[in-house]
């Protein structure tokens, strides 16, 4: 079982740095992308679900996960606005009709999904200890 250090015990540049820089430079890196090419930009997006999901395990539980994962969110769609603003490209993926919107979005799927990276966590957390605790009875 995929047991992290809980972001809570780590060091607070390590909590900045993965709570908010990386989300940041995804971002941006994303935000360069979307002038690229849809295929670009919709690839990039699979690893950074992943890595979301997988960021919830370092949460005791879901509602952890959601915090996390709501700030993570905003400042990824942040960036990734910034970043397309200064590269100057047109986007080949709609970013709607008001594209500040777009961190709304991101807060709200990143929440959905370290959520549930936070509450698998916690699923294979209990059943370790029962059966731990089967095994020592």
């Amino acid at each position: 079982m995929y047991q992290p250090t809980l972001l809570r015990d780590r060091s607070r540049p390590e909590q900045i740095l993965l709570g908010g820089i990386v989300p940041a430079i995804a971002g941006a890196i994303a935000g360069v992308l979307i002038g690229v090419s849809s295929a670009a930009y919709w690839g990039y997006a699979v690893p950074i679900v992943i890595a979301s999901v997988i960021a919830g395990f370092e949460h005791q539980d879901g509602w952890g996960g959601a915090d996390r994962g709501l700030v993570a969110g905003a400042i990824y769609g942040t960036a990734l606005l910034v970043m397309h603003a200064i590269v100057g490209t047109h986007a080949k993926v709609s970013l709607g009709s008001f594209p500040p919107f777009l961190a709304v979005i991101t807060a709200i799927i990143g929440m959905l999904l370290t959520a549930t990276g936070g509450r698998i966590a916690r699923s294979q957390r209990r059943r370790a200890r029962a059966r731990t605790t089967i095994i020592a009875d």
